[in-house]
């Protein structure tokens, strides 16, 4: 039953709520066949991860999207069937007033950062009471059958799998961010937030036994790198230092960003939109996690963890996590680094098998979409 969806994402965290949301949006409309509403807070971090949409238009239909900017005189002037509050953001006291005024109550629908705690299972689909005797659910996605999955297209993992059998389309894809692979290089996505520790992790990949060529689009590790580097790096001019080089790539889309993780051997990523995407690549890879204060992150961390190396034999399992934890920390990397993951065939096929466990659950939007037909009130 095709059903309004409202969703509100305030852009926190540069492109991670926005990139979740804007993914949502498009599945819920192309998969499901609803109609959505997306309301962004911030157009301009919206248009850079979809060029096709104008940052100054208030009101644009982009893949079926309605796409809307959630402003400061925000009013809505129909009953709002379905409402999903995105990473627990203020919604406008207009449209709160609006809930509790239409006859028919909404379904309300709080969706959650993404964990892997425990507690997170319990709390999955409980209701909220909240004023005007509605109600707010929880929704929260997860790695585990007893949460609510991960966002992923139903066509997803065999367009990986095509796109990573050709590699003639992967080398048109690299040449079209300036990047030629060379012969017997591996490739290294970086994408992360700042770190002070960056120099050495980078002074170890320089003396690894096999040549790397590190893409990094335009992000906020950038001027780490480039006092690593010790001159400006720019596009289209890769910097070589000894066994690295550097290619500073475009920001891209959301489709040429899953390119980008399908072609490389090891992809460290940040947050929360890149870090799933990481996963459905099959690839190895490294997370940053968005840093807490008091290190609140870190026990999110290893509660991912938990789950994603519980396969692993324990040599792998203790390298990967010393790995992780001290990226995660700003500590020096452990011996030996030298992108040693990519030396383990373990590493590879773990990443594969994770990305299969996961693609046996329920994706997040048929989820939330099998939630709604039990929750929401039909119309009259």
């Amino acid at each position: 039953m095709a059903r309004q969806w409202d969703i509100f994402c305030s852009v926190v965290d540069n492109y991670g709520d926005i990139g979740v949301t804007w993914r949502l949006a498009r599945q819920l409309v192309a998969e499901h066949g609803q109609r959505v509403r997306l309301w962004v807070d911030d157009l301009s971090a919206f248009a850079r991860i979809c060029p096709q949409a104008d940052s100054s238009a208030t009101r644009q239909e982009v893949l079926g999207v309605l796409v809307c900017e959630w402003s400061a005189t925000l009013m809505i002037d129909t009953p709002i069937d379905i409402l999903v509050e995105a990473f627990a953001c203020q919604l406008p006291a207009s449209i709160e007033s609006v809930l509790r005024q239409q006859p028919q109550a909404p379904c309300w629908i709080n969706l959650e950062y993404l964990s892997g705690e425990s507690w997170i299972e319990g709390c999955h689909r409980l209701p909220s009471p909240q004023a005007g005797g509605l109600s707010k659910y929880f929704f929260f996605p997860g790695f585990t059958e007893r949460t609510g999955g991960l966002l992923r297209e139903a066509d997803l993992l065999q367009r990986r799998d095509t796109f990573q059998a050709d590699r003639e389309a992967q080398d048109q894809f690299l040449s079209r961010l300036g990047v030629t692979r060379q012969p017997g290089t591996r490739l290294i996505s970086l994408f992360t937030y700042e770190n002070a520790a960056l120099a050495p992790w980078l002074d170890a990949l320089c003396d690894a036994p096999q040549p790397m060529q590190l893409l990094v689009p335009e992000s906020r590790i950038l001027p780490d790198l480039v006092r690593w580097a010790g001159a400006p790096l720019e596009m289209g001019k890769p910097q070589r230092h000894r066994q690295i080089e550097i290619h500073i790539i475009p920001f891209v889309s959301q489709q040429d960003y899953d390119h980008l993780l399908w072609c490389c051997d090891l992809n460290i990523v940040r947050g929360e939109d890149s870090f799933i995407r990481a996963q459905w690549a099959g690839r190895p890879m490294l997370w940053h996690i968005y840093p807490q204060d008091e290190d609140a992150h870190i026990a999110k961390l290893e509660a991912f963890l938990d789950h994603y190396q519980s396969d692993l034999p324990p040599p792998a399992a203790d390298a990967l996590r010393s790995l992780w934890l001290a990226w995660n920390r700003a500590q020096l990397p452990p011996e030996p680094w030298n992108a040693s993951m990519l030396d383990d065939p373990s590493w590879l096929s773990h990443a594969r098998a994770w990305c299969e466990h996961l693609n046996a659950q329920h994706d997040l939007a048929t989820q939330l979409v099998a939630f709604v037909d039990t929750h929401a009130q039909p119309r009259p």
